[in-house]
């Protein structure tokens, strides 16, 4: 008896210590304030382009020194897990941070960099290798919208198009953008699936001039109209490289 109580207390006394250790270990997120110091001293002399690449296969090329000259004073800036590589492409004062990949990483990313520094806008770059079948290894694609096609509503099996979403009638949930039917991709031919149908949807958005809590709808986000007209006006230097002969039969050439 002696030793089941001596042992239930042990593990009180565990449990307390537990709690106790993990109270004093608590994460803390915020901005210390040395790097606040030097965040401080990097806006003095912006505003700065923003530049978010997925990670560092896309970013190398771009940190070679006949195209990024580092801040001599403050070339990096380590917050939160990310680095902000501080200098000039050109004769622009840049800021480049790697996101991860992820829409959440990037989205995350993306919100540091607009809230600690003086940034005017944002360029993000990387490889497209799903945006058109027809694009080629070396082409270059400026989209005018750009969409988040990953949030769904997936409806219940044995409801179809003409049935309203859970939800819907509350303004939760729309019908209004299309969706994917899984019984169209069976094979070897089309058939009832369990899976149904999921209908993409907008996301929930609060702007800066709007009101807080009060969400707006938005599925084709546009790029910047200022960039996009720069972007048009951009010329490349055309070059051709050698064909490759495919297993195919077909023939590739690269050329810009």
């Amino acid at each position: 008896m002696e030793i089941a109580i001596a042992l239930r207390l042990l593990g009180l006394l565990l449990f307390v210590l537990l709690c106790s250790d993990a109270t004093f270990r608590r994460s803390k997120a915020e901005v210390g304030s040395g790097d606040l110091r030097k965040i401080h001293e990097v806006n003095k002399i912006g505003p700065y382009l923003g530049i978010v690449v997925p990670n560092m296969f896309e970013m190398n090329p771009l940190l070679q020194p006949d195209r990024f000259m580092s801040d001599p004073t403050t070339p990096t800036l380590d917050i939160m897990g990310r680095r902000f590589r501080i200098g000039k492409v050109g004769d622009h004062k840049v800021i480049i941070v790697m996101t991860g990949l992820s829409m959440l990483n990037a989205g995350v990313t993306t919100e540091l960099l607009l809230t600690l520094f003086n940034v005017e806008g944002i360029l993000h770059y990387g490889i497209a290798g799903n945006a058109n079948p027809e694009l080629q290894i070396g082409d270059v694609a400026i989209p005018e919208y750009w969409a988040h096609s990953g949030l769904w509503n997936w409806q219940r099996y044995g409801f179809g198009p003409n049935d309203p979403l859970a939800l819907e009638p509350n303004g939760d949930y729309t019908r209004e953008i299309g969706y994917l039917s899984f019984a169209n991709y069976n094979t070897p031919s089309s058939s009832d699936n369990v899976l149904n149908n999921v209908w993409y949807q907008p996301e929930e958005v609060f702007p800066l001039d709007g009101s807080p809590e009060v969400r707006q709808h938005l599925f084709k986000v546009p790029v910047d109209s200022h960039y996009l007209d720069v972007a048009k006006t951009v010329e490349v230097r055309s070059y051709s490289l050698s064909c490759d002969m495919s297993s195919n039969g077909k023939d590739f050439c690269l050329s810009l």
